[in-house]
């Protein structure tokens, strides 16, 4: 059976309504959930951006059944890699071994308030001098490290829960597929790409966890949640290629000023019917993931979506 996540999507909602819907989405019956980690909103119409790891902490003691993932953190330029393997381990300690750590490279959009963004290239090489960093730490070793991009003189995390926190890594094509194998134990994508997960056990990945998303709208009125998904979510269908790159919202905003409504339905089921949105989280599990999160679009409508799912989606899914 595919585990069926809520995205506490925090460019949508603030700290304290965050940590609300992730009470009402354990007591709905979500399998697992995860919240995005970043320091901008895609586009100021979704108005929020808390720090994610804040949030991880009270809804770690807030919950006390459903799984637990940052979907990605970057540990490349805003956070130094050693100290995403202290927080990782802290959430994992106040979760009782409920937290894996999800991993990627990154965007432009929330990493260049510590400084420039590095060329693609830069960006691998730091990414998995990372993996090398966080790993070993998770695993409790101290750890003395010297790379070309990052140094650690000597490090020890000394809170950790039972089981070292498992690492799952984004991946979008072969490169980050053969990294999320060598490194994790588990592998990302917002795509359902079947190609990306055949790549993935190819390089030694199969068996592991397989996680993806996938973003809805739902409501009473079709026409009015096709209007919020063009409003806060028309830059999902650009790729991570551009996505990574831009800087700011107002990027967001101007990249996507010629995106029609028609365009965003398209890819974003929209409105009540329960089947149209069942076939969208289908797509991934045909593709072979066994974790899938969806997003609700729109911040005011969770609590409605909460009550909805409960009752009508969640059993759909568990019959996939």
């Amino acid at each position: 059976m595919v585990s069926v996540g809520y995205t506490l999507m925090s460019e949508q909602a603030g700290p304290k309504q965050l940590v609300d819907h992730a009470i009402r989405a354990e007591a709905a019956g979500f399998d697992h959930l995860v919240v995005s980690d970043h320091y901008y909103p895609w586009l100021d119409s979704q108005g929020h951006s808390p720090y994610a790891w804040s949030v991880l902490g009270a809804v770690a003691h807030a919950t006390s059944r459903a799984q637990l993932m940052s979907f990605v953190t970057c540990p490349i330029r805003r956070y130094h890699p050693a100290v995403v393997a202290q927080k990782a381990s802290t959430i994992g300690a106040l979760s009782d071994g409920r937290f894996t750590l999800g991993l990627g490279a990154g965007e432009n959009l929330n990493e260049h308030v510590v400084g420039s963004w590095p060329h693609v290239q830069q960006r691998h090489e730091m990414f998995e001098e990372a993996l090398q960093i966080i790993r070993p730490l998770l695993n409790g070793e101290t750890l003395t490290f010297s790379g070309n991009h990052f140094d650690v003189p000597d490090a020890y995390v000394w809170d950790r829960p039972e089981r070292p926190v498992p690492m799952a890594i984004a991946a979008s094509g072969r490169q980050s597929a053969t990294l999320a194998a060598e490194y994790g134990s588990g592998i990302i994508s917002t795509e359902p790409d079947r190609h990306i997960i055949e790549m993935y056990d190819d390089a030694g990945g199969a068996g592991q966890p397989r996680y993806g998303q996938v973003a809805i709208c739902y409501g009473p009125d079709e026409a009015e949640c096709r209007k919020i998904v063009h409003d806060q979510f028309r830059w999902f269908g650009m790729g991570w290629k551009v996505n990574a790159d831009l800087p700011g919202p107002e990027s967001f905003a101007a990249a996507t000023q010629f995106v029609r409504e028609e365009d965003v339905a398209q890819g974003i089921s929209c409105g009540p019917d329960v089947d149209v949105h069942v076939e969208a989280f289908r797509t991934f599990v045909d593709a072979g993931f066994t974790h899938v999160a969806i997003i609700q679009v729109g911040g005011e409508s969770q609590p409605m979506f909460l009550d909805w799912a409960r009752d009508q989606l969640l059993p759909r899914l568990r019959e996939l």
